[in-house]
């Protein structure tokens, strides 16, 4: 069996081709159907070979099918969210170079499944997925991610988590964040199944998710830790669930402190998309807090080797901080271009290829690991990574800015937001005409909660911008 996405997919859909793969709000289908199906879109793209194809559709089996489909072909997918601003989606797609976009009006055109069905083209070096998160030269820059580093995951997730045809993951990400590979791919490669519920029911209150998670027997759920810690104000849990797992942000122990008493394993996971969804694993319903009411972010998973290293990609000593390094099969092939983040992606003095996190943190006296905090600009929002400079590359482009800069600051539970500092042109039109020019720019979480107006932006001496001088705004406008 090759070591690729569809190959280990297809290798379950012969093994077990009426188990449920795709569990929706009213339909329920399987891996043969789910084989069916992607051998439409793969005989669709019969042309193109190891290229890369946009995928913008609402989620569901028609969006898994078309994911399968365009891998089985040997080409490279390029997710985008349908409710994305259309110059974010174009920016995706321009940039990535795709050769076609798959939509619903692309499935419904489809040809019945081919009697003799496109082998499989797909190549453990070929390109799987790109993934775009915000970037640093004020773009959003795509990570190119390949098919032998997904598997690896797959195995690294059940090697710790223990996946197996009797579970069911609840799909509740969006298909550009690297929690949804997870989701997707750690259940169907290794026999489990996926429930997806509807757009209303996914974007509701807990408690709804919750209700759907029962009807659908849900076994595992993978989020942000602010799914956790509204599950913990709740004390409620779906009754199948055995898997509880935060990623993407700093979980707290406050945010599961009521979770535990359901005797859930719960595990904290850590690791950028430039590493494959997860770098380290650490099971945290039985562990202690550290000082700061976080938690460890554990040891690497299976096949990931994970090193603190100084500015020179020397290791620290022991207890030292030390900037996260993460070497093995995850680390992904790099950036789609030449972005100024490509100098991450390096080697150390012996030959091997690493990649620098930009996160500090150190090792704890039982061998796991502790995060402190990012070396850079960089802010997670809502488990979303963010750069401002991004954010604030827009906000200068508006039509109503004369000069805007935009900083992050931490509220009173260490979560961050971002407030818009901005001098205004001369009938600029308000804050609400700059923050339309913005919610047509960026993915909803990047815009900022708060704008400030400013007669002028404060600088040193040097001409760059004094952060000391700006005013200093809570998210409840003190």
């Amino acid at each position: 069996m090759k070591n690729t996405i569809y190959s280990h997919f297809h290798h379950w859909a012969v093994k077990q081709p009426y188990a449920p793969a795709v569990i929706e709000e009213h339909r329920t289908l399987t891996y043969d159907d789910l084989e069916a199906r992607s051998a439409q879109v793969a005989e669709a793209l019969a042309d193109l070979h190891q290229k890369r194809v946009g995928i913008v559709m609402e989620h569901g089996f028609d969006q898994i099918a078309a994911i399968i489909g365009v891998l089985r072909s040997g080409n490279a997918y390029v997710p985008a969210e349908p409710f994305l601003p259309q110059q974010r989606i174009d920016y995706y797609m321009n940039s990535a170079g795709v050769a076609t976009i798959i939509d619903k009006a692309f499935m419904q055109r489809l040809k019945s499944t081919p009697a003799d069905p496109m082998p499989d083209r797909s190549q453990p070096d070929g390109e799987a997925y790109i993934l775009y998160t915000s970037g640093t030269s004020g773009k959003p820059k795509g990570i190119i991610v390949e098919n032998s580093s997904v598997v690896n995951y797959a195995q690294a997730f059940e090697n710790e988590m223990h996946t197996s045809p009797a579970d069911v993951m609840l799909q509740l990400s969006v298909c550009s964040f690297d929690i949804f590979v997870e989701e997707v791919f750690a259940s169907l490669l290794n026999g489990a199944a996926i429930a997806v519920p509807a757009p209303a029911t996914a974007s509701g209150c807990t408690e709804e998710i919750i209700d759907f998670c029962n009807r659908k027997g849900v076994t595992e759920i993978s989020g942000f830790p602010y799914l956790l810690a509204e599950m913990n104000k709740l004390d409620m849990v779906p009754r199948r669930l055995r898997l509880l797992i935060s990623g993407g942000d700093v979980l707290r122990y406050s945010y599961i402190d009521r979770l535990v008493k359901h005797y859930i394993p719960i595990y904290n996971t850590y690791g950028p998309s430039e590493t494959t969804v997860c770098a380290t694993y650490a099971r945290v319903d039985n562990a202690e807090p550290l000082s700061d009411g976080t938690l460890p972010i554990g040891r690497p998973v299976y096949g990931v080797e994970v090193m603190l290293l100084d500015s020179h990609l020397q290791p620290v000593k022991p207890g030292e901080k030390g900037e996260i390094c993460i070497l093995g099969r995850g680390v992904a092939r790099g950036y789609v271009g030449n972005p100024p983040e490509s100098r991450n992606f390096t080697h150390l003095p012996d030959g091997r290829r690493v990649y620098r996190s930009g996160d500090e943190g150190y090792l704890l006296p039982d061998g796991q690991l502790a995060f402190t905090h990012r070396l850079d600009d960089q802010v997670m929002i809502m488990g979303k990574r963010v750069e401002p400079a991004e954010v604030e590359n827009v906000l200068n482009s508006a039509p109503g800015v004369e000069r805007g800069v935009v900083r992050s600051f931490r509220d009173a539970k260490g979560l961050s937001y971002l407030v818009a500092y901005f001098v205004p042109k001369k009938a600029a039109g308000g804050v609400g005409r700059i923050k339309a020019w913005l919610n047509a720019r960026l993915s909803d979480f990047m815009v900022p909660d708060i704008f400030v107006q400013l007669k002028k932006i404060p600088l040193t001496r040097r001409g760059k911008v004094d952060v000391a001088a700006l005013p200093k705004i809570s998210e409840h406008g003190n």
